[in-house]
């Protein structure tokens, strides 16, 4: 039987903060509600260090999904502000998923 997620694509973003903007926090809330919204969009998880440095990750039906994403005019238009404001560094990271094992304290 072939794994239901086979095909899909995870988008792994990797950074550091600088500091504390309270417009990053906006910015990043309307990005996570407009991809949301994509065609394609099976989910997103983030986690961030007292460090600054953060990993999302978001996950789409497939590559074509990830690519209108990245070409988002809105999603298009915050990335200078990310690397101008926000960020002493970033990643980007395209994976095909093969596999996904979940489990969940009963």
């Amino acid at each position: 039987m072939r794994d239901q997620c086979s095909g899909q694509i995870a988008v792994i973003f990797s950074s550091r903060l600088i500091g504390d903007d309270p417009d990053y926090h906006r910015a990043a809330a309307t990005m996570a509600v407009l991809a949301a919204a994509q065609p394609g969009f099976l989910g997103i998880e983030s986690a961030r260090g007292a460090d600054g440095v953060g990993i999302t990750v978001s996950y789409w039906r497939n590559e074509e999904a990830a690519i209108a994403w990245r070409r988002n005019a809105e999603h298009s238009l915050i990335r200078p502000q990310g690397r101008e404001r926000w960020y002493d560094w970033y990643r980007v990271t395209v994976a095909h998923i093969e596999r996904r094992y979940d489990w969940e304290r009963p």
